[in-house]
């Protein structure tokens, strides 16, 4: 408690208050209550009053200040209140100034104004009766708060230096070590250290917890207070995956030593412009690609296809040929036989619906269905059915051919296709003889695939999935929401996929608008937005960012191997479960993950399950499938034949993959 009189103005005792007691109090304490405390913390950062000496603000940023124990209406910063009574060599001549309060006398004519004076260094007027330094003898005058500048007492408390920061009395254009960015104005700076950091008001008085939804206008929102962090080191980084900004998508390993905002409960980190949105001459406002309004009108774009697809047996074929489009259906019966439009296969096909009352059929259908390791795709697009209308195999043989309905409708040809304009290209269910087993590399989407295709018969290497080969030329994604993607390709490298991370010259969905996001296509279409999997009982979503309160390290669990979630997973939010994209598709397989290959599974267009007999090649019918770390090496080339396409002897342990397959059995003929 400060007993003596405080100069002049007042007469009762005070006391020095520290704002940030309770705080340290608190933490120290380490109480369960998290929440609670953030509330405190905030409501005891907003805290302001007025100093009656200077009439500035007192704030939490200044700690200390005295408060009168009578006068609830009466405080002083701390450094106001212990101004010196004297100030020696200020005035051009050399005086001493005396700290002094004007007051009004009485004359003839009444109370007197000629008190009223202005200062000489800032020019602000102040009426009689306020605090001054003044020269009796060359009349030099001015106010505390120029004084306390003067005396460099304009000091502030802050957290992120151990030293008082003192306010540089002077403006400056200068660029600000807190933030990164130039600003001008009022800099603080240490007089202690050597190596002293500028930091603008601006950022001097930034909250150290802050909720972002109240400072971006609900664009942005996260269910927990954000704290402000004095550093982000890149080991820090490291641990985390190298996280990005959740506002601006960029990342933070440029300049590690830079302030930012982070969630102490979640994987929630932000620039200190981005958490503010705060907008100056000097910098410009990062915005998250795609937050702003829509770039585009929905009248104009009636047929814009909206990704990712509902759940993997979902397709852009679907999208387009399915009878909830209105197109012509073929007549439902399951004794009449019909070769589908444009389908070519041995044996005749029949269209099945167990919808329909009057079905029958001695051996149901099973329906894909991952939770009960059943496994049907189609051959056509190389998707889950999960239900009917379907094309079946009627032969009596172990053909297991299906087809969706819609697929059926697939065109025979297609004129002009923008990947091929100079040719023709014919559908075709298996890749042209010289493509062993079916399987061919789409020439869009660069992933391997057995289903049907469309191929152009005067080229040699123009073969793509018909996936691909109805892209539209603009979409949506809820990764980039309100904004078009358009189809670019790019001749040589560019930006990376927001979705896996990887760039190489392809084609891929562009945001015309932002010019650092894009899609390839593949990641586009084949991850949809849930999928369901053995692994857990409900579906799990596809997500774009860390999850909210889940601070820990996330792990995969179908291959268990940690997995990071700066890039697109599924996740259970119920179990809290998670899943690479990659592994996804797995049901019969184990392994499917590699860490050298995220985003897309890559066999997401094989459909595998087929047999290859050639005794010339080896003496038992060999299966199609993926191979896992137990098939062991290459019979030919001895590499692993984890993650690749093989044909494996049920029989014996002989195991080849895809390729040295193929080479054998042209030596062997």
């Amino acid at each position: 408690m400060m007993q003596e009189n405080m100069m002049f103005e007042h007469e009762h005792p005070f006391s020095l208050i520290d704002l940030w007691s309770e705080q340290l109090q608190r933490e120290e304490e380490s109480e369960e209550d998290e929440e609670e405390n953030d509330d405190v913390l905030i409501a005891k950062q907003d805290f302001k009053c007025l100093c009656s000496r200077c009439g500035e603000d007192i704030n939490w940023y200044h700690r200390y200040y005295y408060s009168c124990c009578h006068c609830s209406d009466y405080s002083v910063h701390k450094f106001c209140a212990e101004l010196p009574e004297n100030l020696e060599d200020v005035c051009e001549v050399g005086h001493a100034l005396d700290l002094t309060q004007s007051a009004p006398h009485w004359n003839r004519k009444g109370w007197s104004r000629e008190d009223d004076w202005n200062c000489k260094i800032c020019g602000r007027y102040h009426k009689s009766g306020d605090l001054w330094y003044r020269c009796d003898r060359c009349y030099f005058q001015f106010d505390v708060n120029c004084g306390t500048k003067m005396l460099q007492k304009n000091v502030i408390h802050h957290p992120s230096h151990k030293h008082p920061l003192i306010c540089i009395s002077k403006q400056l254009l200068a660029k600000c070590d807190a933030c990164g960015k130039e600003h001008k104005g009022n800099f603080y700076h240490c007089s202690m250290c050597v190596r002293s950091n500028f930091i603008h008001s601006d950022c001097a008085f930034l909250p150290q917890k802050l909720q972002i939804q109240d400072t971006t206008n609900d664009v942005f929102s996260h269910i927990h207070h954000l704290t402000l962090a004095y550093s982000f080191p890149i080991d820090d980084q490291r641990s985390k995956n190298r996280p990005r900004c959740r506002v601006c998508r960029n990342m933070f390993f440029d300049q590690p030593n830079l302030w930012m905002y982070k969630c102490e409960k979640c994987r929630y980190y932000t620039h200190l412009d981005c958490a503010t949105s705060r907008d100056e001459p000097f910098l410009s406002i990062l915005k998250s690609p795609g937050t702003s309004s829509k770039n585009y009108k929905d009248d104009e774009h009636l047929d814009l296809l909206h990704l990712p697809f509902p759940d993997p047996s979902y397709s852009i074929l679907k999208h387009l040929f399915s009878m909830e489009k209105g197109l012509s259906t073929l007549e439902v019966s399951n004794k009449n036989t019909y070769k589908a439009q444009g389908i070519i296969h041995q044996h005749p096909l029949i269209l099945e619906d167990i919808t329909n009352p009057t079905f029958s059929r001695i051996k149901p259908i099973s329906y894909h269905d991952p939770m009960k390791r059943i496994q049907l795709l189609c051959d056509g697009c190389v998707r889950p059915i999960t239900s009917g209308p379907i094309y079946v195999c009627d032969s009596e043989g172990q053909c297991n051919f299906v087809l969706h309905e819609w697929c059926s409708r697939l065109p025979a040809k297609l004129n002009g296709h923008f990947a091929h304009q100079q040719h023709t290209l014919i559908l075709h269910s298996k890749a042209p003889p010289r493509k062993f087993f079916g399987v061919f590399v789409c020439a869009i989407c660069k992933l391997h695939c057995n289903g049907f295709a469309y191929c152009c018969m005067d080229c040699n290497n123009c073969i793509i999935d018909v996936h691909c080969a109805f892209l539209p030329k603009e979409i949506t994604h809820t990764f980039h929401p309100n904004h078009l993607l358009s189809r670019v390709y790019h001749e040589s490298l560019h930006d990376t996929c927001r979705m896996c991370g990887y760039f190489y010259p392809n084609l891929s969905f562009d945001c015309r608008t932002c010019n650092d996001f894009r899609l390839h296509v593949k990641c586009a279409l084949f991850i949809p937005e849930t999928t369901r999997n053995k692994c857990d009982k409900h579906p799990m979503k596809l997500s774009y960012f860390p999850i909210e309160n889940h601070k820990s390290d996330y792990f995969c669990e179908v291959c268990e191997r940690e997995l990071n979630p700066e890039m697109p997973f599924y996740h259970c939010h119920e179990c809290m479960q998670s899943m690479h994209t990659t592994c996804a598709p797995s049901i019969l397989q184990y392994e499917t993950y590699d860490e050298y290959r995220r985003g897309v599974y890559e066999f997401v267009n094989v459909k595998f399950g087929g047999r290859y007999e050639n005794t010339k090649v080896h003496p038992h019918p060999l299966s199609f499938v993926q191979g896992i770390e137990d098939d062991g090496h290459c019979v030919r080339c001895g590499s692993s034949l984890q993650f690749k396409m093989i044909f494996k002897c049920l029989t014996c342990e002989f195991a080849v993959d895809h390729y040295c397959c193929k080479v054998l059995s042209v030596v062997k003929e």
